[in-house]
C-alpha cells in the first residue's frame, strides 16, 4: 500500500520547502504516480533532500571491514584510511585528504553487539527502529541465530564476488604502474568507484569512469595499456558477477521513489554527502507543472541507441520507455549499441510491456 503524501514528505529534510517545490500527482494506471514542479525550478537547484524509509549496508561491506555508521552509512574512516587497510600499506597516501571528514570522537558502540554508529543520534534512531530486534548481543558465533543463519547464506552466494572484488581492488586502486597515469581528480573519482565513498562499482558505474579516462592525455602506449586494463575489468566482471558487484548499501526512498524514467532526464538522484541522505537535483530548468523525471540509465547508457536503451529497461525495470526522446528515435533501426548478444525473444513486442 503506498504512503500517505504527508507521510513522503516527513522524510525531507525540509518538508515545507519540499510542498512549495513539488507535488505527487496520479498519472494513470500505466505509469502510476508521479513528481510535478509547483513552481519555476532552474537548473542546478535543489529539489528536496530525502532520508530513506528504510537503508541498510550490503554483506560483503562489513566482510570487507568496511568501516561505516550501522544506520546512516556514513564512513567512519577517512579514503586514506580505507586504502592502507586494504592495500595493506600504511604509509599509503591519497591526494587531498582534507576532503574527509571523519569524527572518530563522535563514534558510539553498541554495548551488546559492538556495531559502530557515527553518532549519540544515530545509534538511539537504530534502536528506536530495529536494533532491538536485530542485536546479535554475544550470539556472534552461534551459527543457529536467525540472522547469522541468513548471512552464511549470502555469504556461499557471493564467495566469488568478494573473491574478484579483492582482486579488482588491489589492481585498480595500489598498482603504482596505474595510479601514475591519473590526475588527482581522477584517482578520486575511481577510488569512489569502488564502494569507500558510497558510489559502488560495476559495469555501469566503471562504464562513466571509463567516460572520464578517455579525456586524459596520455602517450599512445600507456593509452593502449589503460585500454587493455579497462577491458580485462570489464570481462572480469561480466565472467565472475554476471554484472553483480554492489555498492555500499541500498535504500527506500519514498517520495524519490515516484519519479519516472526519462532518458532525457530534468533530475538527478545524487549522494554528495556520502550517507543515506538523497538530493534530488535539477538537470535543466523545469517550468510550473512540468513533471521531473531521473534516469534509470547511467550517462553512457543514455548514449546508445534507442533498442539497446529499450533492452536495459526491459530486462531490469520491466518497462518500454517513451520518453520525447525514444518518441523521437522511433524510426530508427532496431540495432544494438556494442554487439552485444541480443537474447530477446523472437515474439516479444514492446505492446508486452509496461510503457513508464
Amino acid at each position: 500500500m503506498a504512503a500517505p503524501q504527508d507521510d513522503m514528505f516527513s522524510l525531507c529534510v525540509d518538508p515545507l520547502k519540499v510542498r512549495q517545490n513539488v507535488e505527487v500527482r496520479f498519472i494513470d494506471n500505466v505509469k502510476g504516480k508521479g513528481i510535478f514542479a509547483k513552481r519555476d525550478i532552474r537548473k542546478g537547484e535543489s529539489i528536496f533532500t530525502e532520508r530513506p524509509l528504510i537503508s541498510a549496508q550490503f554483506l560483503w561491506n562489513a566482510l570487507y571491514k568496511y568501516k561505516a555508521c550501522e544506520y546512516c552509512m556514513r564512513s567512519l574512516e577517512t579514503a586514506e584510511e580505507n586504502a592502507q587497510r586494504l592495500s595493506g600499506k600504511p604509509g599509503l597516501s591519497l591526494p587531498r585528504p582534507e576532503l574527509c571528514r571523519v569524527r572518530p570522537d563522535l563514534q558510539q558502540a553498541c554495548p551488546q553487539c559492538q556495531v559502530m554508529y557515527c553518532s549519540a543520534e544515530c545509534r538511539q534512531a537504530a534502536l528506536d527502529q530495529y536494533h532491538r530486534a536485530l542485536c546479535l548481543g554475544g550470539s556472534h558465533e552461534d551459527p543457529d541465530h536467525p540472522v547469522n543463519k541468513l548471512q552464511e547464506a549470502w555469504r556461499c552466494i557471493n564467495y566469488g564476488q568478494l573473491a574478484l572484488l579483492r582482486g579488482l581492488f588491489t589492481t585498480a586502486l595500489y598498482d603504482e604502474h596505474l595510479v601514475r597515469w591519473f590526475t588527482p581528480e581522477g584517482f578520486c573519482s575511481l577510488f569512489s568507484l569502488v564502494g569507500t565513498n558510497g558510489q559502488g562499482i560495476g559495469t555501469s558505474s566503471l562504464s562513466q569512469w571509463v567516460h572520464a579516462c578517455d579525456a586524459l592525455e596520455l602517450p599512445d602506449q600507456q593509452r593502449e595499456q589503460l585500454d587493455a586494463f579497462i577491458d580485462q575489468l570489464y570481462k572480469d566482471i561480466e565472467k565472475e558477477t554476471g554484472d553483480f558487484l554492489n555498492c555500499e548499501g541500498s535504500g527506500l526512498f519514498l517520495l524519490q521513489s515516484s519519479c519516472n524514467h526519462s532518458c532525457v532526464p530534468n533530475g538527478e538522484a545524487s549522494f554528495p554527502d556520502n550517507y543515506f541522505l538523497l538530493h534530488l537535483t535539477a538537470l535543466s530548468d523545469v517550468r510550473a507543472g512540468e513533471e521531473i523525471c531521473i534516469s534509470y540509465l547511467d550517462c553512457c547508457q543514455r548514449d546508445r541507441s534507442r533498442h539497446s536503451r529499450h533492452k536495459i529497461l526491459r530486462e531490469n525495470y520491466l518497462f518500454v520507455c517513451s520518453c520525447s526522446k525514444c518518441t523521437s528515435q522511433a524510426d530508427e533501426p532496431d540495432v544494438t549499441s556494442d554487439e552485444e548478444e541480443d537474447g530477446e525473444a523472437e515474439g516479444e513486442t514492446e505492446d508486452e510491456m509496461t510503457d513508464v
